[in-house]
């Protein structure tokens, strides 16, 4: 039973941690077997992404080219006078490591203003909907069917009532069959595991 119970955790526990974990994407700039060049349209291309912290842009590029991370200002300017990184060689991947917006250009004369600027808006990682301490969560229900034609009418079924009263209260005698709660037989499992875990 204790092997099942810590088989039970240990599940649970890689469950949640599976669900957490977030797949890294390689954005080849301009898509797939695209090339950075004065051909242009990467910011129509990028709006058409979503990055995430962890993703990763790829340039690939000829060496007449390079590729410039720069302030929006530079950014409409199309000019590299504050220069936040610079590559070169052919081909260039730079990490999305935070949210927000990054800036990219050719810096060789003409280029960023014949197409070559890249503007990408990196989304802050979501984060799972949390419930305030002491709410239950609550399973959706979903709205009951229409009754099909011909089917019996509210008038032909019988009236059913909710049980009331006040509920008996369990046995004093010692036969081991005591009541317990459902939020304690919950707590009580949990610490089991825990236990049992450790």
């Amino acid at each position: 039973m204790a092997m099942v119970v810590k088989a039970l955790l240990v599940s649970v526990v890689a469950v949640a941690a599976l669900a957490q974990l977030t797949v890294a994407v390689d954005h080849q700039v301009g898509g797939s077997g695209a090339t950075w060049a004065t051909s242009g349209g990467y910011d129509s291309w990028s709006g058409k992404q979503k990055f995430s912290p962890g993703d990763s842009l790829v340039f690939s590029y000829s060496p007449a080219h390079d590729v410039v991370e720069v302030s929006k200002a530079d950014y409409d300017a199309c000019t590299a006078s504050k220069v936040v990184a610079r590559y070169t060689g052919g081909k260039t991947t730079v990490k999305l490591t935070t949210a927000g917006k990054r800036y990219f250009i050719c810096s060789i004369t003409g280029h960023c203003d014949a197409g070559m600027k890249l503007q990408v808006n990196v989304a802050a990682a979501t984060a799972a909907p949390t419930k305030p301490r002491g709410q239950r969560s609550v399973a959706p229900v979903a709205a009951p069917a229409p009754a099909p034609e011909g089917s019996a009418t509210d008038e032909q079924l019988p009236t059913v009532s909710s049980p009331t009263g006040t509920p008996t209260p369990s046995s004093p005698s010692g036969s081991g069959a005591a009541s317990i709660g459902a939020s304690a037989a919950v707590a009580l499992a949990m610490g089991m595991a825990v236990a049992l875990a450790i």
